[in-house]
C-alpha cells in the first residue's frame, strides 16, 4: 500500500504518522511545504514586492508547485492525508485529488479560526475533526491528536519544576499567563514559561529594565525550541500548562505530550472533561481567576491512565483509524 501525508508541519508532529506507517511495511511518504522558503534574498525582496504591488504570494505558489511535483514523482497513492487544507488553493487540491481514490483530510484547528471553504472540503472522501464544536457542527468524525512520545513512568522521573508551557504568541494566553503567575507566585511553586512568536519581542525588551523574581522565569522569544529537545523540558516538570486559542475547543498535543510522560495537566479547557481519560487528580481545570489552583495539586501522585484507554490514544490507534488499516477500528 501507498500512502502519503501532506501538510505544513510548522510544528515537526506529523513526520511521526509516515513513521508509524513505515512500522507498519507501507510505502509512505510526507511532503512538507514548511520545507519550502526562498532560496536567496532576491527571491525574498521579489516576493515582498510582489505582496505588496501585485498581492500574490510567490513563496505560497512556490510551494503549491512543490506539492504537486512532489507526488508527479510519487506516482499513485493508495491514499493521501491532508492536514489542514486552508494552507492549500483549490487547484492544487484538485490536482492532488487526482491522485489518489481516497482523499483524507485531518482539521487539528477549528474553522471558526481557519476557514476552509465547502468547495475545498468536497474533494475529501473522509474528514475528521480534534474539535468538539466542529464535529457537533458539521458531523465530522470526532478524532484527537495522537500520542507520539515513547511512554516514560512517573517513578522513572525526579522533576525539580511544579509546572512548564511553551506556547506560539497569541494575546488572549499571554493575558491568561499574566494573571496564572500571579497565583503560581502565591503558592511559591517553580515554574518556567516560553512565549515564542515576533509579537514576543516586546515584551522581551520590556523584560530587559525590570527585575524578575527568580522563581518567574518566563521567556519570550522568537527562536523556536528543538521539537527534539522538549521531552527534557517536560520531564523536568511535574505539570504541563496547556492554554486554547479563542473560538478552539480540540485538545492540544500538550495532553497527549502529558499522557506518554505521566505529567499531570493544569488547563483552561472545560471540554477535557468529557474524555475518558479524564481525572480530577491529574487534570484540573482552571476557573477565570485561578484561585481554584492549589499547592497540593502539584504534591499529590499521579494516578495511571488504564492501559486500554491509552493504547486508544497512541499513534498506533490513531492510524489504523484514519487510514482503515484494521477493521475493527
Amino acid at each position: 500500500m501507498k500512502i502519503c501525508v501532506i501538510s505544513f508541519d510548522f510544528w515537526g508532529y506529523d513526520h511521526y504518522i509516515v513513521d508509524a506507517l513505515r512500522s507498519k511495511n507501507i510505502d509512505a511518504h510526507h511532503i512538507k511545504i514548511a520545507d519550502v522558503t526562498h532560496s536567496n534574498f532576491s527571491e525574498r525582496a521579489t516576493n515582498a514586492v510582489s505582496k505588496i504591488f501585485l498581492n500574490k504570494n510567490l513563496k505560497t505558489e512556490k510551494r503549491q508547485r512543490f506539492v504537486t511535483d512532489s507526488l508527479q514523482q510519487l506516482g499513485y497513492q493508495d491514499q493521501i492525508l491532508v492536514m489542514n487544507p486552508d494552507t492549500f488553493d483549490l487547484s492544487t487540491l484538485k490536482e492532488i485529488r487526482k491522485y489518489t481514490s481516497r482523499l483524507i483530510t485531518y482539521l487539528y484547528d477549528s474553522l471558526d479560526r481557519l476557514v476552509v471553504d465547502k468547495e475545498k472540503l468536497d474533494l475529501f472522501d473522509k474528514i475528521f475533526s480534534f474539535d468538539i464544536a466542529d464535529v457537533e457542527k458539521y458531523g465530522f468524525e470526532k478524532l484527537t491528536n495522537y500520542i507520539y512520545l515513547p511512554f516514560c513512568a512517573a517513578e522513572k522521573q525526579n522533576p525539580q519544576m511544579d509546572l512548564f508551557y511553551i506556547t506560539s504568541y497569541d494575546k488572549k494566553r499571554v493575558e491568561f499567563i499574566k494573571l496564572l503567575t500571579k497565583r503560581l507566585l502565591q503558592l511559591t511553586s517553580k515554574f518556567q514559561i516560553i512565549v515564542i512568536g515576533k509579537k514576543g519581542w516586546k515584551h522581551q525588551l520590556k523584560n530587559a529594565f525590570i527585575k524578575i523574581p527568580e522563581n518567574l522565569h518566563i521567556i519570550f522569544s522568537i527562536k523556536k525550541i528543538s521539537h527534539k529537545k522538549l521531552p527534557e523540558y517536560y520531564k523536568n516538570s511535574r505539570a504541563l500548562l496547556d492554554l486554547t486559542r479563542e473560538n478552539q475547543y480540540g485538545l492540544s498535543f500538550r495532553v497527549f505530550e502529558a499522557m506518554a510522560l505521566e505529567k499531570k495537566i493544569i488547563t483552561d479547557n472545560e471540554l477535557i472533561k468529557r474524555y475518558d481519560f479524564y481525572n480530577p487528580q491529574n487534570i484540573l481545570v482552571l476557573n477565570k481567576t485561578c484561585s481554584n489552583l492549589e499547592k497540593s495539586f502539584f504534591e499529590t501522585p499521579y494516578e495511571k491512565v488504564p492501559e486500554e484507554i491509552y493504547y486508544s490514544y497512541t499513534l498506533e490507534h490513531w492510524t489504523d483509524k484514519v487510514f482503515g488499516l484494521n477493521k475493527k477500528t
